[in-house]
């Protein structure tokens, strides 16, 4: 059975749905975590088939290939992916930004922004911005991602929010791309037709979300404090698809991640070999 890694997120059920709830058939298991968790069993060895970072792929791109024509990113406002300030963000300089642990893209985006385009100085330190604020806490500025940045992206302590798929776009033009599929190398040389059979499972689950994300909008919003509305609007800014413009983005944003010293080189797009769709 190959087990199959799903980031605890809402931007992927319209993936994920039809895959744990059978409407797809398959016998993978799931294995649910956020990015940071799945990143590290995926490098153990513990997955054979995963949703990951964008930077974890390029980090250890000679240990995977990467699952054609599925993503999860945009091209445009994300909604999921927000710097929330006290001050503008030109005044941050010097200031500290609290981090989400659970990311490691958005992070690594963050840092491209305010270094290279934004020219801010800013410092960065790791924690659960949640549990901080509850505890009364107001850090100068925050990183949210996920469920967690859908839930504060009203907060009244803080006026400036920067959707970074937005902020990324205007300063690109490019689709950015959060996360991709990734096969571990060593499974697809012992299991070769088991980790195909994953691969088509996901994107088999993709098609289905993409044909009803109306029912998807529908029941995200009964676990939610967004409406069916606002999930709709949330889910057609995502985009699922890793064709040649997401792999564009990809390949700038991997670019700018050498320039600020956060990976060495910008590794190769290598996908599963004789794979067809």
């Amino acid at each position: 059975m190959i087990k199959l890694g799903r980031i605890g997120y809402l931007n992927v059920l319209p993936i994920y749905h039809p895959v744990e709830t059978g409407l797809v058939e398959n016998d993978c298991k799931i294995v649910s975590g956020p990015p940071s968790a799945l990143n590290k069993l995926m490098d153990q060895g513990e997955l054979q088939v995963s949703s990951c970072s964008s930077v974890e792929y390029a980090r250890h791109a000679e240990k995977y290939y990467l699952v054609p024509d599925i993503a999860i990113g945009s091209c445009g406002p994300v909604q999921s992916v927000l710097l929330l300030s006290r001050r503008p963000v030109d005044e941050l300089d010097g200031r500290t930004i609290l981090v989400s642990s659970q990311t490691h893209t958005s992070a690594a985006l963050l840092k491209v922004l305010t270094t290279l385009h934004w020219r801010v100085n800013a410092k960065f330190v790791t924690g659960d911005a949640t549990a901080i604020l509850d505890k009364g806490e107001l850090p100068e500025a925050i990183l949210c991602i996920g469920d967690e940045a859908l839930n504060l992206r009203r907060h009244p302590e803080y006026p400036i929010r920067v959707d970074l798929g937005e902020a990324w776009r205007s300063q690109t033009g490019l689709p950015f791309i959060f996360g991709v599929w990734i096969a571990s190398r060593d499974a697809w040389d012992r299991d070769r037709g088991s980790v195909e059979k994953a691969c088509r499972t996901l994107l088999r689950g993709k098609q289905w979300g993409v044909d009803n994300i109306q029912s998807i909008c529908t029941l995200a919003a009964e676990s939610s404090h967004m409406t069916s509305k606002e999930m709709c609007s949330y889910f057609d800014g995502l985009v699922y698809d890793l064709g040649p413009g997401e792999q564009l983005g990809l390949r700038h944003f991997y670019t700018q991640l050498v320039k600020i010293g956060l990976i060495e080189k910008v590794p190769e797009l290598e996908f599963l070999p004789d794979f067809t769709l």
